[in-house]
């Protein structure tokens, strides 16, 4: 199983649709194999979830998202975690011991729950 975090210095980062790079997990059997950064600076809101699912990734666990994003990475049959802030390794250990839940974390250019405002030049998705 992957599981891909929006990242900033260790942290989830709060806005999928501006993360430039993603801590991506390998675990089997509930424990943590391996982990890469991928680098998402090229890409867009709308080329993110092609760009997860060609590095075979299965969960994204996130801070804010929008709607559009969340539907993306749904047609793309990725499992989303949103709502999420602190440590990148505590939620996915959290996740893989089934005590991390969908928040519902969405992006819609008013502040988030986390303090985090939104700075969209033009949509969130």
């Amino acid at each position: 199983m992957k599981i891909a975090v929006t990242t900033q210095d260790n942290q989830v980062f709060q806005h999928f649709g501006q993360c430039s790079s993603f801590t991506v997990f390998t675990a089997e059997d509930g424990a943590i194999n391996n982990k890469v950064i991928l680098d998402a600076s090229q890409h867009g809101h709308a080329a993110l979830a092609g760009f997860l699912k060609a590095a075979a990734v299965d969960v994204v666990i996130c801070g804010g998202i929008g709607q559009g994003a969340r539907q993306m990475l749904s047609s793309a049959g990725i499992e989303l975690i949103s709502g999420i802030d602190g440590s990148i390794e505590d939620a996915v250990k959290n996740y893989l011991s089934g005590q991390l839940n969908d928040m519902g974390g969405s992006c819609n250019h008013e502040e988030h729950e986390h303090n985090h405002v939104c700075n969209c030049e033009k949509h969130c998705s």
